[in-house]
This record gives C-alpha cells, sequence and structure tokens, in this order.
C-alpha cells in the first residue's frame, strides 16, 4: 500500500518552533493550495487549506527558512486522526505530516517583491542536514573521484 501525498502552496501564517516534553523539534502550519480548475458559479478557482505538520530536522528548517507567504512544496503522508473537542463531541482531522519540506520558488521570482511580505532567505546550506534537502538555489554537492575536463580547443575527448 502506498501514502504519498505533495502538496505546494502559500503558507498562510509564520511557523513557530515547538519543542516536546522529550525535546524533539516540531512545527505545525497550513498551506494554501489552490485547485487546478475553476468554479462554474464565481469562475475563480477555490483554495483548500491544508494543515501540515514537521518533525524534527525538517521543522528546523521550515522554520528557519519560510515565513508566511512563502511557496512551499511538502511531501509525506496524509494522516487521519480523531480526537473529541471541549464538549465531548468525536472530531476527525486530516494533515500531512512532512518527510521534506522544499522552496516552491525561485530566488529571483521572491525577491521581486509581492503581497505576502518580504521574501525569506533562500538555500539552505548542502550540508545542513535540514529534512528539507538541498532547496533551490544551494549549490550541488561536487560529485566525488570526477575531475574536471580541461576544454582548451573545443574539441570533446570522445
Amino acid at each position: 500500500m502506498l501514502n504519498r501525498i505533495i502538496i505546494m502552496g502559500r503558507l498562510v501564517r509564520d511557523p513557530e518552533l515547538r519543542t516536546t516534553q522529550s525535546g524533539i523539534s516540531v512545527t505545525s502550519f497550513t498551506l494554501a493550495v489552490d485547485r487546478d480548475f475553476k468554479s462554474r458559479e464565481s469562475g475563480e478557482k477555490s483554495t483548500d487549506f491544508i494543515d501540515v505538520v514537521a518533525w524534527r530536522q525538517t521543522a528546523e528548517f521550515v522554520c528557519k527558512y519560510f515565513a508566511k507567504g512563502s511557496m512551499a512544496v511538502a511531501e509525506g503522508r496524509l494522516q487521519i486522526r480523531d480526537w473529541k473537542d471541549r464538549d465531548g463531541n468525536n472530531r476527525r482531522s486530516a494533515e500531512v505530516v512532512a518527510d521534506n519540506v522544499y522552496f516552491g520558488s525561485s530566488k529571483r521570482e521572491s525577491s521581486s517583491g509581492d503581497s505576502y511580505g518580504s521574501p525569506p532567505p533562500y538555500g539552505a546550506p548542502a550540508s545542513s542536514g535540514y529534512g528539507g534537502g538541498r532547496g533551490y538555489g544551494a549549490p550541488a554537492p561536487e560529485p566525488s573521484g570526477f575531475a574536471e575536463i580541461d576544454d582548451q580547443d573545443g574539441d570533446l575527448p570522445f
């Protein structure tokens, strides 16, 4: 069986880093995700507001590099939780538990400014170890065992 989900949208508020009693980092945030089709009545696209939870290094990465209005791609699994509200009623919630969070727009697009406020810094270091991976704009790690070819005469060696 397979439970994988990938969503892309804008953060509706700044993420806040919290820690559990055992010291594990966690953050929860909401992504505003536009639907691909327009409504027949209004002719506008609908937006879904999807809750996302990130743990450990991924949570730290999100809180460090993302802010309200940032475009983000969350990859993980869909989780359904049953819980009781204050009145004792049974409730059910769906959320994405993110394994990885990536930048959804390039640095150039974000620095042009938009109505969502100032853009966050982009490009986590490749060796950061954060669950967000390399991210857009960060340098790719150099492959080991390869040497650069000196191309002085313009001919390829093969």
